[in-house]
């Protein structure tokens, strides 16, 4: 049964486009009319530009008819993420001080996708600051999983995975810092990739009166999609892979893929973690997956590991937590202080909770920087015997909705038992910290009927390696389902 419109991948959208075997104000009108049916469900997409958005739609229309490419997302209808600056739009991070807070100026990712020739018609929801596996906000409310109303699409990039899955949009632009486009991805059955740090540029995505954030640590922009097709093809537009920031500043680098057949490539598999127990769930659809491996040829190993558990969470934490933007209060520092000291000092979450809303100073910042140059050998090390590692977004599928107390103190079953909402931020860390690529892709359901996924993560610069293999998984293993919501 072939696929509505809203559900058919970018890149197979923007092959018609070009082919003309439909026009960009047909397939605009066509997402509008979808979001005038489903978004009041969903509350996804949050803010819209419809006038604009089809008058850019006619112009694509006109220049096409011309014999004229604006590029490969020609007349592409798109949303991105409210944290990214549109002119004449209100990007607000969720903060009710920032209601009125209307951009001037174009994020540097959104203009990539302009020039390529995209269409953004708006803006998907966000959490507070961006900082929660929920999407909720005084602002714009509660946005919902398309797969089940009454749990989270995840988070801070909730929104856009939302309305891909549910078939509101063609392609999304989001963030990551915490698994903020993988955690979503994960959670609604879509894809989504986390480029190494300081491939893409994050200029036009702060809050006023920030400036250089594209010097900020751990923080990434990245594409959502239906497809891992599209995440490519995204990439292609929206990085910047002949220079990159690394440690030692702006040096010369490029993009690592040898051409090395999926089948053929070296993979490692960590399936669970005592710091972070997987839900069974999760653990059955990876070993699924584990088999379809074995079962295709690839050399698959579950029992490496590339770094010290407990030494990348709690060198990752406070590192996170310095570069997250957003104000956290008096009150909410002090009570994760005294929650700090309910937990084992060596635990996942005193860790999680003594670094909350502290600022580093120089001296921990050194020490904390030895440990992570440490831990970059150590990865670089284990990337000589392995191509990918393959390892869960998160414990669990998504939960229900839980907006009471710290987000330390909400609880998700697993394996039967109660687990703080933020032990899955390990998953989130343990890539992150190093600013690895990761690509999150869809596995299967749960017997809840709930989507899980994994990511493929790779070496630094490897985006094209995790891209090709979640292609590969993609064509032999599972494509895109669309939630019974959006059929």
């Amino acid at each position: 049964m072939a696929l509505d419109l809203g559900l058919q991948s970018a890149s197979e959208l923007a092959r018609r486009l070009r082919r003309r075997e439909l026009s960009s104000v047909e397939l605009l009108q066509h997402f509008l009319g979808r979001i005038a049916r489903l978004n009041p469900a969903l509350n996804a997409v949050v803010v819209l530009d419809a006038e604009r958005a089809l008058q850019r739609a006619r112009a694509a229309d006109a220049a096409l008819a011309r014999g004229e490419s604006w590029g490969p997302l020609h007349g592409l209808p798109m949303t991105v993420k409210e944290s990214f600056d549109v002119p004449g739009l209100p990007t607000t991070w969720g903060f009710e001080t920032m209601r009125d807070n209307i951009a001037t100026h174009t994020a540097l990712s959104v203009q990539r996708l302009q020039d390529a020739g995209a269409v953004i018609f708006g803006k998907t929801n966000v959490p507070v600051a961006m900082a929660d596996w929920q999407t909720f906000n005084p602002i714009y409310g509660t946005t919902h999983n398309p797969w089940d109303l009454t749990r989270t699409p995840g988070g801070s990039s909730g929104g856009s995975a939302a309305a891909l899955a549910a078939g509101l949009t063609a392609l999304e632009l989001g963030s990551d810092i915490g698994a903020s486009i993988r955690n979503p991805a994960h959670y609604c059955g879509v894809w989504g990739h986390k480029p190494t740090w300081g491939v893409v540029p994050q200029q036009g995505q702060q809050l006023p009166g920030m400036g250089c954030v594209d010097t900020i640590d751990i923080g990434v922009v990245g594409p959502l999609a239906r497809s891992a097709h599209d995440l490519t093809l995204a990439m292609d537009v929206l990085s910047t892979p002949l220079r990159s920031f690394g440690p030692l500043g702006w040096q010369p680098a490029a993009w690592r893929d040898a051409g090395v057949p999926a089948p053929r490539l070296r993979v490692a598999v960590m399936a669970d973690d005592a710091l972070a127990e997987v839900d069974a769930s999760v653990r059955e659809a990876t070993a699924a997956l584990v088999r379809f491996l074995r079962d295709s040829g690839v050399a698959v190993d579950e029992q490496a590991r590339p770094v010290d558990s407990v030494e990348a969470w709690t060198t990752y934490v406070p590192l996170v937590r310095a570069a997250l933007i957003g104000p956290i209060s008096d009150a909410e520092h002090q009570q994760a202080v005294t929650e700090a000291a309910k937990w084992p000092a060596d635990s996942l979450e005193f860790a999680a909770l003594h670094w909350h809303g502290r600022s580093l100073s120089h001296r921990d910042w050194l020490r904390l920087e030895e440990v992570r140059s440490k831990l970059r050998r150590q990865w670089t090390a284990f990337f000589e015997r392995f191509d990918l590692l393959i390892c869960p977004v998160a414990t669990t599928p998504a939960f229900k909705h839980n907006q009471q107390g710290w987000r330390w103190e909400r609880l998700i079953p697993v394996n039967g038992r109660g687990q703080p909402t933020t032990t899955s931020m390990f998953w989130a860390g343990y890539t992150n910290l190093c600013g690895l690529p990761a690509t999150a892709v869809p596995l299967g359901l749960s017997p809840e009927g709930l989507p899980i996924g994994a990511q493929i993560c790779g070496p630094v610069l490897a985006d094209p390696v995790c891209l090709r293999f979640a292609r590969w998984l993609e064509a032999e293993y599972r494509s895109f389902v669309p939630p019974p919501l959006a059929t």
